[in-house]
């Protein structure tokens, strides 16, 4: 990514725009708490407002400054690095690896955080970020990819954590609190033990800096200089995730810091490395330190307990969206516009044989899923008695024609996606969509007194279609570039959980009933829903299915498709439309976190189909096998107790999903 057209440097001013206000806000907030202490009585015992400034106040605003500088310097050395202006801790799944390496620490090792908190989350940090490496390694890094495998990994590590949230809610729900970013203090110590990690990370990183900047050299001539490109890059991530470790065990996840910088230091004209470092660390700590006093700013209990990180995710991601039209993609790092999966080698397709064997495991597995399980009063695994049928199936079926049904429309839904935007990347959880459906039914919920499904089903699908319209408008500029649509997304996705993030923290009951919402479940389904839901996905995939001379014509371009007598708006409008529509009557049955939009298309690819109408049949259908599969499993594998079918399916889901990155494929479209 370049600096853009910029005619001077002009970072000095943006820092200054950010630093000024932040300097200004942090005042105010002092000033409270330093004129009550001021106006106190000489000789007070006991003075709970200077108390409040010196060991609340203070330290809060210190550490907002050292994590907002340490979490932008992260993602510039990521992003020089790996030659990826998309790369940061938030998305290759740094640190959602470290929060779930915490979460599982307080579970099973609580004692490791009287010494060893900070190696927890190193490991969890370094275990996510190998696992990135090794699934596109055989890629060359390839920047969507990359990007691809950290969000694949993020989902896995939070859906992990999100699951041992809900059955362990009495031991977690504070960590799901802070795993959102607080930056509350009650003494200097926890600044000074961070201050003190990181300046022992401060001299490898200055050693560092000159080597760096060779890398805007391609790797020819950094090797002609005596650099080791590899290995340079290799101690550059370890640096990285070394700091970003240390700062998510001092304060949770918070997130953009480390993106947004850099991209507005290389945006202010940076053209050295050691420019944009430091320019980057600067506006990130104005960044952090401006959301947290503007924050504290607020007055009452609120601006004390809600969680900074997700409240800079919302500062954020609408920094982002306005600097996605200046940005340009790099010409030292062109990007793949197919997202790096095609299709496996081989023979021609027999597309109606490969179908009619898919429907056929579908319903080999709907049948393992209605009569094989934990006996209903032993729990021994074996095949349902004849004498239960009247009793179990009538709790069983229901799941399962609804999972079914869910994963049926979720699958069609990515792949209308992925055809419309001629990007493999594109997918419901990608780009948003299922989080927008998420957010409008959060704020159906907390919002209306006694909110019906009605009114939850028509949010929900009021927020899948603008997400997704907003998305389509950030990226149309750049011709839906890779790059540019899933910074889109990945903008919106954090802005919405955040909006959620933030609902939860308030402490109000309903947030429990959310987050259970958005893991998925299916067993409060009645044969009544589950009937409706099987007919409105029969009735969606149908009406897709007869866009397949439309979504056979749209990848040959818009001056094609218009000769061929196509109308482009409208039908990119409906085809939009409808993709919403299947994403919104999805989620409240398998919740948002789900990659099944994502995957089942790149199923069909896997198996040799490629042709319109067959890829929307493989599609779906494959789909609706991940789904049920989940379902059984997530009744199946804790009973007498039952996991949530998204959470499960994001479980089984993402290692498939991580298999197919990580396999090489040659073969052309």
């Amino acid at each position: 990514m370049s600096a853009g057209t910029l005619p001077r440097p002009r970072g000095g001013l943006v820092l200054a725009l950010l630093a000024l206000p932040a300097l200004a806000l942090a005042a105010y907030v002092v000033s409270g708490p330093l004129g009550a202490a001021l106006d106190a009585p000489v000789g007070a015992s006991y003075d709970i407002e200077r108390m409040l400034l010196l060991h609340a106040t203070l330290p809060r605003l210190a550490m907002a400054v050292l994590c907002g500088g340490a979490l932008a310097a992260s993602g510039a050395f990521l992003q020089q690095a790996l030659r990826n202006p998309l790369a940061s801790p938030t998305t290759l799944g740094v640190e959602a690896g470290g929060r779930l390496a915490l979460a599982v620490a307080t579970l099973m090792a609580p004692a490791l955080f009287g010494w060893g908190r900070d190696l927890v989350t190193l490991a969890g940090c370094g275990l996510s970020t190998l696992l990135v490496f090794a699934l596109v390694r055989r890629r060359h890094f390839a920047a969507v990819s990359l990007i691809l495998a950290g969000l694949v990994v993020g989902l896995y590590a939070g859906a992990l954590s999100a699951l041992l949230t809900l059955l362990n809610d009495r031991y977690l729900a504070s960590l799901f609190i802070w795993g959102s970013g607080s930056l509350s203090q009650q003494s200097w110590d926890p600044f000074l033990s961070l201050l003190l990690r990181l300046a022992l990370l401060v001299p490898p990183a200055l050693l560092l800096v000159r080597p760096m900047s060779l890398l805007d050299l391609d790797d020819a001539n950094a090797r002609a200089r005596g650099l080791d490109p590899a290995r340079l890059r290799a101690l550059a991530v370890f640096l990285s995730v070394a700091i970003s470790a240390f700062t998510v065990s001092a304060v949770g996840v918070i997130g953009f810091i480390g993106l947004v910088a850099p991209l507005l230091a290389r945006l202010s004209g940076a053209r050295t490395f050691a420019a944009r470092l430091a320019l980057s660390t600067g506006l990130g700590a104005a960044i952090l330190l401006l959301t947290d006093a503007a924050l504290q700013a607020v007055p009452g209990p609120l601006g004390t307990f809600l969680p900074t990180g997700a409240v800079t995710a919302i500062v954020g991601a609408p920094l982002l969206l306005l600097l996605l039209p200046r940005l340009v993609a790099a010409d030292r790092a062109p990007i793949p516009a197919d997202g790096a999966l095609r299709p496996a080698a081989g023979g021609p397709a027999h597309p109606r044989a490969r179908l009619a064997a898919i429907a056929i495991a579908l319903l080999a597995l709907g049948l393992l899923a209605l009569f094989i399980g934990p006996h209903p009063a032993t729990g021994a695994w074996g095949v349902l008695p004849p004498s239960l049928f009247a009793d179990i199936l009538p709790l069983r079926w229901p799941r399962m024609v609804g999972a079914g049904a869910a994963g049926a429309m979720l699958g069609t839904a990515g792949l209308l996606l992925q055809r419309l935007t001629g990007n493999e990347m594109a997918s419901p959880e990608v780009l948003g969509v299922s989080a927008g459906a998420a957010f409008a039914a959060a704020m159906v919920l907390f919002l209306l007194p006694a909110p019906g499904t009605a009114a939850m089903g028509a949010a929900a699908v009021a927020g899948s279609l603008a997400v997704l319209m907003a998305v389509l408008a950030f990226g149309r500029r750049s011709g839906f570039q890779p790059e540019r649509v899933l910074l889109a997304g990945i903008a919106l996705n954090a802005l919405l959980d955040a909006v959620v993030g933030l609902l939860s923290a308030g402490g109000d009951p309903r947030a429990l009933m959310l987050l259970g919402w958005m893991a998925g479940s299916t067993s409060g389904l009645t044969p009544q829903a589950a009937i409706a839901a099987g007919a409105g996905a029969a009735i969606l995939v149908s009406i897709a299915a007869l866009a397949a001379r439309p979504l056979a014509i749209l990848p040959l371009g818009a001056p094609v498709s218009r000769a061929l007598g196509l109308p482009l708006a409208r039908t990119r409008l409906a085809l939009f439309a409808l993709a919403a529509m299947l994403t919104a009557a999805a989620t409240p049955i398998a919740g948002p976190l789900t990659f099944v939009g994502l995957m089942a298309p790149h199923l069909a690819r896997l198996v040799g189909v490629h042709r319109p109408l067959a890829a929307l049949g493989v599609s779906a259908l494959s789909g609706a096998a991940i789904l049920v599969v989940a379902d059984w499993l997530g009744r199946s594998l804790a009973f007498p107790w039952t996991l949530p079918t998204g959470i499960v399916a994001a479980l089984v889901g993402a290692p498939c999903l991580m298999l197919l990155l990580a396999r090489r494929r040659t073969a052309a479209r």
